[in-house]
């Protein structure tokens, strides 16, 4: 069982849909037991960075986060929950993140010609194969919306970079923790991919 961690914001039913169309079976939940008990752990994520970690800490969902990543489970964070495994972001003041992977979120500061946020396909160049892009080609195309990129302190957990004004990540790879800035369950084939190979990661 896949558990989809809701704290109230993000775009749980496309996620969950994604992982059943696949074959997964997956749960939206908010409970500790069952992120404790799920074998794989997805956190996605839509909205402001700072209120995010707010709702985290209202529904007492930072302890079963930790501890599903420190007990080596799969655990994928999609978009928004790419940035709250970082040490803070830089989003509307500063904000302290989970601190799973040290790094700060920041904002795209571009050419007038570029607008923010960044919406659209771009193409992502895998740099480190992560085992849920197995047979994701360089160069295939992945959906993204946002205005704030990651920018960690070891490029080592880079696993693919793409380019928006300047080149960043478009994932990373630590372990047991996979995380997107693109969203996979918006991604059409490429992106169902990553999600079935997620779900098939031990």
């Amino acid at each position: 069982m896949i558990a989809i961690i809701d704290y109230g914001m993000g775009n749980l039913r496309s996620v969950h849909k994604a992982f059943e169309a696949v074959g997964h079976q997956a749960v939206v939940t908010r409970e500790a037991r069952l992120i404790a008990d799920a074998s794989h752990v997805v956190l996605p994520g839509v909205g402001a960075f700072g209120d995010c970690m707010a709702n985290l800490k209202q529904y007492d969902l930072i302890d079963p986060i930790l501890a599903a990543i420190q007990s080596g489970k799969p655990f994928l964070g999609i978009c928004l929950g790419l940035q709250l495994l970082f040490s803070e972001s830089e989003e509307f003041g500063t904000h302290k993140g989970l601190g799973i992977i040290p790094g700060r979120v920041r904002k795209f500061v571009l050419n007038p010609s570029l607008k923010v946020p960044h919406m659209g396909w771009n193409d992502i160049q895998i740099v480190r194969p992560a085992p849920p892009f197995e047979g994701i080609t360089r160069g295939s195309y992945c959906y993204f919306v946002h205005s704030y990129y990651v920018e960690p302190a070891d490029s080592a957990v880079v696993a693919a970079v793409t380019e928006y004004g300047h080149p960043f990540a478009a994932a990373v790879w630590k372990d047991n923790v996979i995380a997107c800035q693109f969203h996979p369950e918006k991604s059409q084939r490429i992106g169902l991919q990553i999600i079935k190979n997620f779900g098939a990661w031990t």
